[in-house]
C-alpha cells in the first residue's frame, strides 16, 4: 500500500484552521483552484469536482474536535482499489501546522496521487495564508 503526506504551515491558529478544514462539504473553499466544486449528497458523501473534471465521492469517516483531526474515503473509485484520507491540524509556534495523508493502492497511482496532492497542498495552503 503506497502512503503519501504533504504538509505545510499556515499563520493561522490551530483552532481557526480546524474551523474550515472540518466543514467537510464546503472543501471547494479550502482547496480552491484544486477543487472546483463540492456538495454534500443525500447519502453523506460528498461529491467532489477536482480542476481536471474528474468527480470522486469522498464519505466522511470520523471528524475529531479534540485531535482536529478529519478522515474520508473513496469507496468506488475506478482507479483506486483501496483510498484512505486524513488531514490533522496541529499547533505550531505562532500558526499551525497542515497534515495530509493519503494511503492507497493501487502502488502503480503513486506519481499521479503525488502530483495531485502537490496542487491541492498548494491551494490550501494559499486559502490557509
Amino acid at each position: 500500500m503506497a502512503t503519501i503526506r504533504k504538509e505545510f504551515t499556515s499563520p493561522r491558529s490551530a483552532d481557526e484552521v480546524w474551523a474550515v478544514l472540518k466543514r467537510f462539504e464546503a472543501v471547494h473553499e479550502l482547496a480552491a483552484g484544486f477543487v472546483t466544486a463540492s456538495e454534500r449528497e443525500p447519502s453523506g458523501a460528498r461529491l467532489v469536482t477536482l480542476l481536471n473534471g474528474m468527480q470522486v465521492r469522498e464519505w466522511l469517516v470520523s471528524a475529531d474536535d479534540a485531535e482536529r483531526r478529519l478522515v474520508y474515503a473513496i469507496n468506488d473509485s475506478p482507479i483506486y482499489q483501496h483510498y484512505n484520507a486524513s488531514a490533522q491540524v496541529f499547533e505550531d509556534g505562532q500558526g499551525s501546522r497542515f497534515v495530509w495523508t493519503v494511503d492507497f493502492l493501487p502502488d502503480a497511482a503513486a506519481e499521479g496521487q503525488n502530483m495531485a496532492m502537490d496542487i491541492g497542498a498548494a491551494a490550501m495552503a494559499k486559502a490557509l495564508s
